[in-house]
């Protein structure tokens, strides 16, 4: 990234400078932890998580308009930046007083309905209290133009080695695909087309007519494209999945993807939780910001090598129990899997890299069958031989598709299929165990002597005692529990909580993972910006306004 000068904005009044490019969290983030928004329900100050658009760790309001995400937006020259819902601010909200007299938060799912005169006046106080930034009228003025429409023989969601690996192939077949990616600087492929910077989700309905797909991509700032295409690849890789402990929603909690993505955050002495390749990639970037190791199981030997390298201390099979610190995490107590004491240790941060989780949402929402594969414990797209899924035209590449990506051979079968050549038999389905190494490390976890705040959905505070005692209540199924407690239904649409609550459920109920059930994506799948709806034409407004 340039470090040549970029826009001046204001940030709470105080004059800031981004460089040339970046994202106003990294801008921040030079200047110290981003403090940026607290929790909804119970006024803890939340940081940023996952980097990738997906947590509510990083939500502000610019010029007006709430709740942009910072790790997302670019910002411009003049711009007034301020936090969200907290006053005096998210490092200390004074509403945080009412904590102790409500344990449990307000319940605004449940309660504040009787006497029913007075319901709209309590749920008013609530928005305030707990809800999100308040939009005020200069945010409804649409500045977004009407979307450009684009035809490509082929839209690739997602610009990483296997979205381009697909394209590649059919620019060598004669078509010219369009590759669009979330990030920007995305690197594009000699005679294929690119659109960075933009989130691609269906439009209602999302499931291939006649005449094949249509696609909405915007940016953060609201401009956007109608994508047309009769095959759309989902190539959106994967992202790292938050573990459950207590304080897991402290700032100073961060998923790989952050820290790779932000590397000015003031970060100092990090705990780098994982074992496999992935917390091995973290380790190299992140060097001497790295003070201990902690795996759920074992440990890889390469990474063991160059921990050792290093002098760092290892802790394979071991429990994360709690994240010591209020507004910043300070220590973390850990405790040897099956018996052994707890102990404590120092750090200003914690990086998650244990498990890699699929980003296949966007195929879920099309409709493609999905199975629970019970390593890493997601489920994934039930696919072809070839990547294709069960919606025509569909198809899934890469981490998304399978743990592990993709080889050559299976890049070549799937630019195969999507020319309509003689489609590549499905390998037979491997039967995965119930009871699998990451299903017992839950169960140990639930058996913990627990204090404090469990939080197992970050974006509505839905704590793990909620989760409990829905099960005793006789709720069953992960559709029931998420209707009962609110688990899933924030803005990350269950990216971040619903692996966790499976797992949760199955360790509760006794029964196996696959057997739990799964929700449904909700249309338009990830957070947009109402000026991309609005400036959609005519034929497009009965398939987004119902």
């Amino acid at each position: 990234m340039s470090a040549s000068p970029g826009p001046r904005f204001g940030y709470h009044g105080r004059p800031r400078q981004a460089r040339e490019g970046e994202s106003l969290l990294a801008s921040l983030a030079r200047r110290g932890w981003p403090y940026l928004v607290r929790s909804i329900r119970y006024h803890r100050p939340r940081g940023p998580y996952c980097g990738t658009g997906d947590c509510t760790g990083c939500l502000v309001r610019v010029n007006g308009r709430p709740n942009v995400r910072a790790c997302r937006y670019v910002p411009r020259e003049g711009d007034r930046v301020v936090s969200e819902n907290s006053w005096p601010g998210p490092r200390f909200d004074l509403f945080g007083a009412l904590d102790p007299l409500l344990p449990r938060g307000i319940d605004t799912l449940r309660g504040l309905r009787r006497p029913a005169f007075a319901a709209g006046l309590y749920q008013r106080v609530v928005r305030r209290l707990a809800g999100f930034g308040r939009a005020s009228p200069s945010s409804f003025r649409l500045r977004t133009p009407e979307p450009r429409t684009v035809e490509a023989p082929c839209v690739i969601v997602g610009a990483g080695r296997s979205g381009r690996a697909v394209a590649a192939g059919l620019v060598r077949e004669g078509l010219r695909p369009l590759l669009v990616e979330r990030r920007r600087g995305a690197l594009a492929v000699a005679g294929a087309d690119l659109l960075g910077g933009v989130t691609a989700t269906f439009l209602p309905p999302p499931s291939a007519p006649p005449t094949g797909f249509s696609l909405l991509a915007f940016s953060e700032e609201g401009g956007g494209y109608v994508l047309r295409t009769p095959s759309v690849v989902v190539a959106t890789g994967g992202y790292d999945a938050p573990l459950l402990f207590e304080g897991s929603d402290r700032p100073g909690v961060l998923s790989g993807d952050l820290a790779l993505s932000v590397p000015e955050l003031p970060v100092e002495r990090a705990v780098l939780v994982g074992g496999s390749a992935r917390a091995l990639e973290l380790l190299q970037r992140l060097g001497p910001k790295v003070c201990a190791i902690v795996a759920p199981s074992e440990i890889h030997p390469q990474l063991v090598a160059r921990a050792i390298e290093l002098g760092l201390p290892l802790y394979p099979r071991s429990r994360l129990v709690r994240a010591h610190g209020r507004a910043r995490v300070r220590s973390v107590v850990l405790a040897p899997r099956g018996d052994g004491g707890r102990f404590t240790v120092p750090c200003d941060a914690v990086v998650l890299a244990h498990r890699r989780l699929p980003n296949a949402q966007l195929g879920f929402q099309a409709g493609a069958t999905r199975r629970w594969r019970g390593e890493p414990g997601a489920y994934y797209p039930v696919l072809g031989g070839d990547g294709r899924t069960s919606v025509p035209g569909l198809w899934s590449v890469g981490s998304a598709a399978r743990p592990g990506g993709d080889d050559e051979q299976r890049v070549a079968a799937t630019v195969a299929g999507i020319l309509g050549r003689e489609p590549v038999a499905a390998p037979a389905a491997v039967e995965e165990p119930d009871i699998t190494p990451l299903l017992g490390y839950y169960r140990e976890l639930l058996a913990e002597r627990r204090h404090g705040k469990w939080v197992l959905c970050p974006c509505e505070d839905v704590l793990l005692t909620e989760v409990e005692e829905a099960v005793r209540r006789g709720y069953r199924g992960l559709e029931v529990i998420k209707r009962y407690t609110g688990v899933g239904t924030g803005l990350c649409q269950g990216r971040l909580c619903l692996p966790d609550t499976v797992l949760v459920l199955a360790a509760i109920e006794a029964r196996a993972p696959s057997s739990v059930g799964t929700i449904t994506q909700r249309p338009p799948l990830v957070p947009t910006p109402l000026g991309a709806l609005a400036g959609l034409r005519d034929e497009f407004a009965d398939e987004v306004v119902p």
